[in-house]
């Protein structure tokens, strides 16, 4: 019998093609997400630490240039992460994007597969069932020259 062949078998290799292309398309979005987010949080920290010494300051006492320079800084600092903010919640829309098409694509990718599966299995059957017939075929061309030699 022929040698099994799946006729959807350049759709599979393409559908993988594809599948394994999102995956890493998705792979590197993740990285910009927490690239990002450790971008927020060393801003954080600055913030903090800016704040933390503008309160110390406060305390001891500090000329009203000071003072205003510290607030209009701490202000920079805010609006600098109220815009890294921004920039991490659109990877973030684009992460989950990227995640719904490599959802999507293993779907596809996996009923090819299951089908190809199926198709195997049927071959298989297909083969066992021949083997069989021929097995059957010998067993009574065996029996008859048996017979007729007797």
């Amino acid at each position: 019998m022929k040698k099994f062949r799946f006729s959807l078998e350049t759709v599979l290799d393409y559908k993988q093609q594809a599948l394994d292309s999102l995956r890493a398309e998705h792979g590197a979005i993740l990285a910009q997400v927490r690239a990002q987010e450790q971008v927020i949080q060393a801003l954080e920290e600055e913030h903090r630490q800016a704040d933390d010494e503008f309160t110390r300051r406060k305390l001891e006492g500090i000329n009203v240039l000071d003072a205003l320079n510290f607030e209009q800084y701490l202000r920079a600092v805010e609006r600098k992460l109220q815009t890294e903010h921004r920039k991490l919640e659109a990877l973030e829309r684009q992460e989950e994007k990227k995640r719904s098409q490599v959802v999507e694509a293993r779907k596809e990718t996996a009923t090819i597969e299951k089908l190809k599966e199926h198709k195997l299995e049927d071959y298989r059957k297909a083969v066992q069932k021949s083997e069989e017939m021929m097995i059957e075929e010998f067993v009574s061309t065996t029996r008859a020259m048996a017979a007729a030699g007797n």
